[in-house]
């Protein structure tokens, strides 16, 4: 039996992820925090054997509370992120495992898969290198995406343009083109979605729909159709709207930007 806490400043992150577990015969959950201070107490007053951590969680992050964990009494972390950004590659090739936000069954189980198998073969000292290098790296990647500020081309009527990616408000895919807003203005590049994605990585993009992304720095404004789907206008004036198959996702994201009353969501047992 392996004893599990999760930390996780989203509520209902937190639910999949206990309801995840309730699943697996082998798991007990032992504590549920939303408040990263509150978790690393009573890490160090009882540690679990299995740790389920999101790498941003409050003003105390994921990775400033992993390396305040006793290398002594170390619990077997799966790190839980939204942005795929935080050097994902490193993940993929340590022994340190992880879990991108939305996530379903299938994903979760693959990991508690290697999780087993790594309690069963990896020391403590060799858990302790294993993350000690991907904190690293996830420090490195989160530097580097702050320091970066690119540009990009792209043409509007009959002239190329150099465009500041932080002023990118709105990114739509057009057939071959992906359709770029800057306020009123709009302009074309020849790319795909996933493409511009990727170009614009230092920015917090939101998937809303297959074929639109927004720029959350320039969101100003936000209501839900009768529906249920979610109407952003940014800065420019634009409004959009996500789609159904993209409205979990897009909640989420958005609960993890509200200031919970003090006290709230903060304890073991939260739900």
């Amino acid at each position: 039996m392996m004893d599990v806490i999760i930390v996780d400043d989203e509520p209902a992150a937190r639910r999949t992820l206990r309801e995840c577990c309730a699943r697996e015969s082998d798991l007990r959950i032992v504590g549920e925090f939303g408040d990263g201070r509150a978790a690393l107490d009573a890490i160090r007053a009882d540690p679990p054997h299995l740790l389920f951590l999101d790498i941003q969680i409050d003003s105390y992050n994921g990775v400033s509370l992993a390396r305040s964990l006793d290398p002594q009494t170390l619990p077997l972390i799966v790190f839980v992120t939204a942005y795929h950004h935080y050097a994902l590659e490193a993940f993929e090739v340590s022994a340190v495992d992880y879990l991108l936000k939305p996530f379903d069954e299938e994903r979760f189980r693959k990991t508690l898969e290697r999780v087993r198998r790594r309690r069963a073969a990896e020391s403590g000292s060799e858990r302790t290198t294993a993350l000690n290098a991907v904190l690293a790296q996830i420090e490195r990647s989160a530097r580097s995406l702050a320091d970066a500020r690119p540009r990009l081309l792209a043409e509007s009527g009959s002239r190329m343009h150099m465009l500041d990616v932080a002023q990118v408000e709105l990114v739509e895919a057009d057939r071959n083109y992906v359709k770029l807003t800057i306020g009123r203005e709009t302009f074309h590049a020849r790319s795909t979605l996933q493409q511009a994605e990727k170009s614009l990585q230092s920015q917090p993009l939101l998937r809303i729909s297959r074929s639109c992304l927004v720029n959350m720095n320039h969101v100003r404004e936000i209501s839900r159709t009768p529906r249920g789907d979610f109407i952003l206008v940014l800065a420019g004036g634009t409004t959009v709207t996500s789609s159904e198959g993209f409205r979990d996702p897009v909640r989420q994201y958005l609960e993890r930007l509200k200031l919970n009353p003090l006290g709230r969501d903060a304890g073991q047992g939260s739900p």
